[in-house]
Order: structure tokens, then C-alpha cells, then sequence
């Protein structure tokens, strides 16, 4: 009886578990964007004066929705060496949240390609893609509208695959509830494209 009981418990406080990538090029503000969100939903994080380049990854696993579901959240390191492995998280991920430092227009370009990149891999076929324009309380920022239009001749070659873009500023934590809840409607909706785990 005790075991029945048990089950049925587990199974009605099953979570369903997704996995996001958070990638971008370095020094756009992917760890930074990460600790704000722990801190948004109240959970520890590190001191944003402490925060190190990223070599490899960090993780962090977070419960939204009223508990129901799980986001586990992939920062991986944004240098130029490192960026040739962030395609072997691509099978196991439910979306990918891309981070542009608005700031930075001399290497606006290679961001472009590095994002054209990710989208041309047939590895991800379906998965929502989040850009994200950091740093948007910067005087010296590209306006969004820019970034938009860099990101629509992309967007061309993404079939029917949801994506957005939107302003943030990862230092205050301007933006990023939203930019999170965006990504929760689409990873529901898109669950029968590819289920997400259980917890």
C-alpha cells in the first residue's frame, strides 16, 4: 500500500524540466544575466562585482511557474575558442536565449554570424530562440530597432521556429522576468515538438 501511495504521489509531483542554453559572445553579459535571475526568483546568487569570464559552463536550476516546472540553465563560455562546443548541448536543449551587449557595435557583426550560426544547425529545427540586447541602460547602446533588424535577415532561415527579441539590462534585472516568461509560454507550447524531462 505504502508503495502505491508513494507512487501516486511522485507522479502527481512530477515536473516537467526543460533546458535552457544561454550562449552569446564574451563579455555580453550571459553570467551576469543568470545571477539576476536566481536573484529575481529568490534564489542565492553570486555578488555581481565577483563575476569571472566564463571557461565552460555554469549551471543553474530554477522553478518557475508555481513550482510545476523546472528551468536548468546552460551558460556556456562566449570566447571565440570555446564557442565551437556550445553545438554539442544543442540535442538536449528546449531553447536557447541568445545575449547581444547592445554596446558593443565593432564586433556586432560577429555576433550576427555567430548567431547565424547556431540557427543553421539542423540540431535545433523548432527550438524558440530568445536575443536579448543587454546593457540597455548604457547611454552609448545600439537601439533595439537595430538589433531587431540584424536579427529578422537571421530570423529568415528559422522556418516557423518562435523568436523575439527584447531589451534587458542584466545588472538592474530590467527586462529579464519577462524575457523569461516569454520563453515559458514557448517551451509549453512547443512540448510536443520536443518533451521535456521529468523530474
Amino acid at each position: 500500500m505504502f508503495h502505491l501511495v508513494k507512487g501516486l504521489y511522485n507522479n502527481w509531483n512530477k515536473r516537467e524540466q526543460y533546458s535552457i542554453l544561454i550562449l552569446g559572445l564574451d563579455n555580453a553579459g550571459k553570467t551576469t544575466f543568470l545571477e539576476t535571475l536566481k536573484k529575481e526568483y529568490s534564489m542565492h546568487s553570486k555578488p555581481l562585482d565577483k563575476i569571472a569570464p566564463t571557461v565552460g559552463q555554469n549551471v543553474a536550476t530554477i522553478p518557475v511557474d508555481n513550482n510545476r516546472s523546472i528551468l536548468k540553465f546552460w551558460d556556456v563560455g562566449g570566447q571565440a575558442s570555446l564557442r565551437a562546443m556550445w553545438s554539442e548541448y544543442y540535442p538536449q536543449c528546449h531553447g536557447i536565449i541568445f545575449v547581444v551587449d547592445s554596446t558593443d557595435r565593432s564586433r556586432i557583426d560577429e555576433c550576427s554570424e555567430t548567431l547565424r550560426t547556431i540557427v543553421m544547425d539542423d540540431e535545433i529545427e523548432g527550438i524558440p530562440i530568445l536575443m536579448l540586447a543587454n546593457k540597455q541602460d548604457k547611454p552609448e547602446r545600439m537601439e533595439v530597432q537595430d538589433i531587431k533588424e540584424i536579427f529578422n535577415r537571421i530570423a529568415e532561415h528559422m522556418s516557423a521556429r518562435d523568436s523575439r527579441v527584447l531589451p534587458v539590462c542584466a545588472l538592474t534585472g530590467e527586462g529579464i522576468k519577462d524575457s523569461i516568461e516569454w520563453m515559458i509560454l514557448r517551451l509549453q507550447r512547443n512540448k510536443n515538438d520536443r518533451p521535456p524531462v521529468y523530474k
